[in-house]
């Protein structure tokens, strides 16, 4: 039986304001802060009272039951939901009444519980479109085949080839990613987020649908991202051994609440997260 992959975490310490973050990003200022966030669908609060704060280089996770709002968290933070109330901090800039399109600009991507690629295109042109931010030719350039725009083509060919080597996909450059298997599908998502160029990394259910081994290798790759672009990480996640093997900063939800945030250790001894998402151990 193969060895349980460890992967080292940060020691988490308090802020000024109370929250806590790796001790590496006590320097920096947050990348993101949650200040009572909360979103009403008619009479629901499907989230209400969010309050979170993730360091610059911090690898948190987002966990609870199915239907608790993690993923309308996210929907939050990249804008397809507008909140009823509370403040989203990227950076110390308040992202309030911006687009999905501004908030990606300003510096946060994210990936699907169902994958969203452009079947049809190549890998590598899946990529390009997720560089189109740093293309800065014209429309006349494209069209007349323009040296500017043939010199911002080479870069992108050259930045694609480099981020599908994080995960070994440069050799798949050329083929429809449609065709892929689904492990790799979900790592071209990964590496089309990426190439937007962010400081936040938004991943929901990056595991699903993979076997032990893919997931053991997506955890190597988060923690490889992370260090190769000192950037954020946040993932929504049910496997449990990923998110204890690699998760600084653990936020649990239930029915839209925050039930509980801490270590891993913080989390797994917690008797509300064990009743509601964990479950409780079998009596011997």
């Amino acid at each position: 039986m193969a060895e349980k992959k460890t992967f080292q975490r940060g020691k988490l310490a308090p802020v000024p304001s109370g929250a806590v973050i790796p001790e590496r990003d006590l320097d920096k200022h947050p990348i993101l802060e949650c200040r009572r966030l909360g979103i009403d669908f008619g009479g629901l609060h499907a989230v209400q009272d969010f309050n979170l704060t993730i360091g610059r280089t911090e690898i948190a996770g987002l966990i609870g039951p199915n239907g608790a709002g993690k993923t309308t968290v996210f929907n939050l933070l990249t804008k397809v939901y507008q909140p009823t109330r509370g403040t989203i901090l990227l950076d110390g800039m308040d992202t309030s009444g911006k687009t999905t399109e501004q908030i990606n600009r300003m510096g946060i991507a994210r990936t699907f519980q169902n994958i969203r690629l452009f079947n049809n295109l190549s890998v590598e042109d899946n990529v390009k479109i997720g560089l189109h931010n740093q293309e800065p030719y014209s429309l006349a350039d494209a069209i007349f085949r323009l040296p500017r725009y043939w010199r911002q083509e080479k870069t992108a060919h050259e930045r694609a080839m480099e981020l599908l080597s994080i995960f070994d996909m440069q050799d798949l450059a050329d083929h429809r990613a449609g065709s892929l298997p689904y492990g790799a599908q979900r790592r071209l998502e990964i590496v089309r987020a990426l190439a937007t160029n962010p400081s936040l990394l938004l991943l929901d259910e990056p595991a699903a649908g993979m076997n032990p081994s893919e997931t053991t290798e997506l955890m190597e790759n988060i923690v490889k991202i992370r260090d190769t672009f000192q950037i954020a990480v946040m993932l929504i996640e049910h496997d449990m051994n990923l998110v204890m093997g690699i998760c600084e900063g653990i936020c649990v939800l239930n029915f839209g609440q925050v039930i509980a945030k801490g270590s891993p250790e913080d989390i797994q001894a917690n008797p509300a997260v064990i009743e509601a998402y964990l479950g409780r151990k079998k009596e011997k």
